[in-house]
């Protein structure tokens, strides 16, 4: 089982992520705990993070908790995400948790909260193995 520090070394290579601040908190097979610090480009005209900053938070969570302890390439096939309330604190927190797992296909649901326990927006993932 990969170290965080392996993991952290190989998602490193997910430059969006990377360079939106997104760093891995927490990784077991089939479960992640990711954050990003709100930063000014991540908020909207509203002063609210934008809509792409938390998918891309929720998508790299569930990339993590699916990917990490496995050498198969598992993508996501379908993503439906809810968007519950603006976030108020300066952290968002994802934590991606398997729901199901067979043989070429999963489901996933992220969580999104921020760091003063906003329930920022709950996301689901189809993922589909392509190797």
């Amino acid at each position: 089982m990969p170290t965080m520090e392996e993991l952290n070394e190989r998602f490193r290579a997910d430059r969006f992520a990377a360079q939106a601040g997104v760093e891995i908190r927490e990784a077991e097979p089939g479960r992640a705990l990711c954050a990003m610090p709100l930063r000014p480009c991540h908020m909207n005209a509203n002063g609210a993070p934008m809509g792409g900053a938390i998918f891309t938070l929720a998508d790299f969570a569930y990339a993590v908790a699916s990917n990490g302890f496995t050498d198969k390439i598992i993508v996501s096939q379908q993503v439906s995400i809810t968007f519950l309330a603006p976030a108020r604190g300066t952290e968002l927190l994802a934590e991606a948790k398997c729901l199901k797992s067979g043989r070429t296909t999963c489901l996933y649901a992220v969580d999104v909260r921020d760091e003063l326990g906003t329930y920022v927006a709950h996301a689901t993932v189809n993922g589909f193995t392509v190797k």
